[in-house]
């Protein structure tokens, strides 16, 4: 007589339910990181001669002329690499990429040439946030930091921003703190700061992004010409995210990356 099948216990049934929606949210992550970095590399590559195109992030970034492209559009230097595309080629290709980035001094913790050949989801992304943060992250943390008493940055007083005045002390003394912070507090505290005026808006980099007033404060620093914000508290999230990004494509040539429902999962943030 054949044994009844054995149920899971209440308790298991919950593990099992909890596990199921994070492997959905894991999924849907990576999804979102995945087309966000494709939008960027594709920005990126627009730049190069003869420009190209990623269609698929996995499967083309295994080619190793597409990071190479990559690589020389952000460095401003022509590369090494073999021509042709066959997987001994495409190999030495990203041999020579990872050589590049290593020679920089930028830490590639557990990506490998035989992840990327593979088309590992987790080291691919990861590779391409490293070269993100290091490429645009820092160097934009380290130009903050310079450029920290100028009033286009820290709307600061048409008295305090005189080619003759000095700096305050304490402004100094930030902008000293910064070299010191990583690329993204360094990034946060600039946000933060820019949107000090705007009182409903609080920032951080995981939800305060998601109705768009964020985005739209530091526009309104920026430029306030472009935006009201007394209007954008009474508009829908998808509203002012829709608003915020078109103004930042067409005021600012900032590609546009994210869609709202991007914004909505909380992911790919720091890059926009």
């Amino acid at each position: 007589m054949a044994s009844s099948p054995v149920l899971p216990t209440e308790d298991e049934q919950v593990s099992l339910g909890i596990d199921g929606r994070h492997i959905t949210l894991q999924a849907e992550q990576e999804d979102t990181q995945k087309k966000t970095f494709t939008c960027w590399i594709n920005s990126q590559l627009a730049k190069h001669t003869p420009p190209s195109v990623v269609s698929d992030l996995f499967a083309d970034i295994k080619k190793g002329h597409v990071l190479l492209d990559l690589l020389e559009v952000l460095s401003g230097q022509q590369l090494p690499r073999d021509k042709g595309s066959n997987t001994f080629q495409c190999r030495i290709n990203i041999e020579h990429a990872l050589t590049f980035l290593k020679n920089r001094s930028i830490k590639l913790i557990n990506i490998h040439v035989t992840d990327i050949i593979d088309g590992n989801p987790s080291i691919i992304l990861g590779l391409i946030w490293t070269i993100i943060l290091h490429f645009h992250i820092e160097e934009l943390a380290r130009t903050l930091s310079c450029n920290y008493n100028q009033p286009s940055l820290d709307s600061v007083s048409v008295a305090d921003s005189s080619p003759t005045s000095s700096p305050p002390a304490k402004k100094c003394s930030k902008a000293q703190e910064r070299w010191q912070m990583s690329a993204k507090k360094a990034l946060l505290l600039w946000a933060q700061e820019q949107c000090a005026p705007c009182e409903s808006v609080s920032t951080d980099f995981k939800s305060s992004w998601r109705n768009g007033m964020a985005f739209l404060a530091v526009i309104h620093a920026l430029r306030p010409d472009l935006i009201d914000m007394k209007t954008v508290k009474h508009r829908s999230n998808k509203d002012n995210l829709k608003e915020a990004f078109g103004i930042a494509e067409r005021e600012f040539k900032i590609p546009k990356l994210l869609e709202p429902e991007d914004v909505w999962r909380r992911s790919a943030l720091g890059i926009y």
